[in-house]
């Protein structure tokens, strides 16, 4: 079996070059990085919630999360500078495509009611495309025993495209199941 980044250079990128029309090869879309957020408001009131969110992004990406912090203060929220409310994880090169293949072949099929990736919702025009999960545990490397309670996180990929349907081009060729197009 070949792995997604030999796939790519060897396959996909001369399909998407006769697909999208383009001139030269090195103007073809490609996958630069996959960022997976998780937000820990619950730690303002539990700091136990930090060590689960690391451990659950550990697991699930296969590196070490970075803890992101408040930078101001907001009342409302009871959010004070400085504080940890957040932890992310930014994966690059052969680590990105693993967790692309298992994103998609195992990851996506394991939704509940799913019927397919909305291709009008979570592009941001700038070649990104972002997909929220209400809960973690459709990811294979989280186990139900080590689940006490359920939470959401964001997975985000950016890529070189500068227009929303060569994303939406780059992302199927990758096998991202797409809902088809009602007309």
């Amino acid at each position: 079996m070949k792995g997604l980044k030999e796939l790519y250079n060897k396959e996909i990128k001369a399909k998407l070059k006769e697909e999208l029309a383009l001139g030269n090869l090195m103007s073809v879309p490609k996958m630069q990085k996959v960022s997976i957020n998780i937000g820990l408001s619950r730690a303002a009131q539990n700091k136990e919630w930090i060590e689960i969110g690391k451990s659950i992004l550990e697991r699930i990406s296969g590196q070490k999360p970075v803890l992101t912090k408040a930078k101001k203060s907001i009342s409302n929220f009871k959010i004070r500078e400085g504080m940890v409310v957040g932890a992310k994880v930014t994966l690059r090169g052969q680590r990105m495509y693993d967790f692309i293949d298992r994103f998609v072949n195992s990851t996506l099929p394991r939704m509940r009611d799913f019927h397919g990736l909305d291709f009008k919702k979570g592009f941001d025009g700038n070649g990104n495309y972002t997909i929220g999960f209400k809960e973690h545990i459709i990811f294979p490397e989280i186990g139900m025993e080590d689940v006490d309670r359920t939470h959401g996180l964001e997975v985000t990929f950016n890529t070189s495209a500068k227009k929303n349907d060569h994303t939406l081009a780059l992302l199927r060729a990758f096998g991202f199941p797409f809902k088809k197009n009602k007309k």
